[in-house]
C-alpha cells in the first residue's frame, strides 16, 4: 500500500529512547539525500544522520568498500542495524539508496515521515558517474543500472513515502522548502 498523499503526521509512539527523526530522506543514489539533509537539518536545527556513514564508521572504511566486502545480503544486514539505530535519534536521517530492499526496514520507516526524492535516470547518472564510492553505478553501462535499480525500487520508495519530491528540476533551496512545508503543514494536522 503505498503512502503517498498521506500528509497526517505518524501518531505512532517515540521509541523507548523517547526521540524519533524529524524526517528520513529516501531514494536512488544521486537523488540528493545527503545535500538536503544537511540543509534541512540546518534549517531545522538538527543533526544529520547518514546511515551509510554509520556504516562506515562502523567498519572503518567506506560504505562502498563495506558492501563490496560482504556482498548485498550481509551489507543489508548491517544496513539494518544502522537504521534501527538512526530511527531512535532526533535528527534528519538520510538513508542508503538501497535500504527500501530491506523488508525489516520498509516497516519500520511506516511509522516514519519518509520522503522520497527522486531524479530522472539521466540526472541520477550524471550525479554518480564517475564516483568510485558507489560501487553498483561503477560500471561501464551506468545508465542501463540505474534504470534498472529505478525499476526496482521506485515502488518500494513509494510503500514507505509519504511525501515524494522531483531533486533534480530546480535549485535545491526550493526543494527544502517544499520539504519543510510539507513537514509543517504534517504536525498541523
Amino acid at each position: 500500500m503505498t503512502r503517498f498523499g498521506q500528509s497526517e503526521p505518524s501518531d505512532a509512539p517515540h521509541t523507548a529512547s523517547g526521540q524519533r527523526p524529524k524526517v528520513v530522506l529516501a531514494g536512488l543514489p544521486g537523488a540528493g539525500k545527503s545535500t538536503m539533509g544537511r540543509r534541512i537539518g540546518h534549517a531545522l536545527h538538527l543533526p544529520v544522520i547518514d546511515t551509510d556513514e554509520l556504516i562506515a564508521e562502523r567498519f572503518n572504511k567506506p560504505c562502498g568498500d563495506v558492501l563490496r566486502e560482504l556482498g548485498e545480503e550481509k551489507f543489508r544486514a548491517a544496513e539494518e542495524e544502522a537504521i534501527a539505530q538512526a530511527l531512535k535519534t532526533n535528527a534528519v536521517v538520510s538513508l542508503g539508496g538501497g535500504a527500501v530492499k530491506s523488508a525489516k526496514t520498509r516497516e519500520a520507516l511506516m511509522n516514519h515521515q519518509v520522503v522520497y526524492l527522486y531524479v530522472d535516470v539521466a540526472e541520477g547518472v550524471r550525479r554518480t558517474s564517475g564516483n568510485k564510492t558507489r560501487p553498483l553505478l561503477d560500471v561501464p553501462n551506468p545508465e542501463e543500472v540505474y534504470q534498472r535499480l529505478y525499476d526496482e525500487r521506485h515502488e518500494l520508495y513509494e510503500e514507505v513515502a509519504s511525501f515524494r519530491i522531483r531533486s533534480g528540476n530546480h535549485d535545491p533551496q526550493r526543494t527544502v522548502s517544499a520539504i519543510l512545508q510539507y513537514l509543517e503543514d504534517a504536525e498541523q494536522l
